[in-house]
């Protein structure tokens, strides 16, 4: 089986993006982008997702962190998309509840290359660290976007926004390298209509 890995890069005139994926990996990563907070949930996208993970960001944080959120998700979203070439004999579907003390959140997964996004986090409005809390649904739909997933993060309970966001990551690592894994008893695309 060829190498499940990708390298993309991304510039405009708010960010400067390259992220190296590999799917078939140890979770190990080396994560950069100025904003703490976004380093560490990255980070655990890796390690819970199995997946071997580089992210090089600079971005106009002199403004705030979106622009730089936004553009990771893409160019994660475009790495992802990539690695996984036809998408033959991937699960497909992945799904994850992840506890995080008080935290329970959940996430669904479905390569299906028809992007949607359900985030359903309710939680303060504010910062964790260097991180508005906002963001997670503007990362998760840039991700979708770009890699062509139904995407659906939903929060059953948490009041602490950090166990939430950290919940949330997690388990976004854990439903991708569910589905993206391979299933050997498949050689074919999972779909009935022969692509995805």
């Amino acid at each position: 089986m060829a190498e499940r890995k990708a390298t993309v890069e991304r510039t405009t005139k708010e960010t400067a993006i390259r992220v190296g994926l590999a799917l078939d990996g140890s979770g190990a990563s080396s994560i950069t982008t100025g904003v703490g907070f976004f380093d560490h949930m990255l980070t655990h996208v890796a390690k819970h997702g199995m997946l071997d993970l580089e992210v090089e960001a600079r971005g106009d944080l002199e403004v705030d962190a979106h622009h730089l959120v936004e553009d990771t998700g893409i160019v994660l979203g475009q790495a992802l998309r990539q690695a996984l070439g036809d998408k033959r004999g991937i699960v497909r579907y992945g799904h994850a509840v992840v506890p995080m003390d008080e935290a329970l959140v959940e996430v669904a997964i479905d390569i299906s290359g028809r992007p949607w996004v359900e985030v359903d986090v309710p939680m303060a409005h504010g910062k964790v660290g260097d991180f508005d809390t906002e963001l997670l649904p503007e990362f998760a739909r840039a991700l979708a976007v770009s890699a062509g997933l139904t995407l659906h993060i939903r929060k059953h309970t948490g009041e602490n926004c950090h166990h939430v966001l950290e919940a949330a990551f997690k388990a976004l690592g854990r439903a991708l390298d569910m589905a993206v894994r391979i299933d050997p008893r498949r050689d074919d695309v999972p779909s009935t209509k022969g692509s995805l």
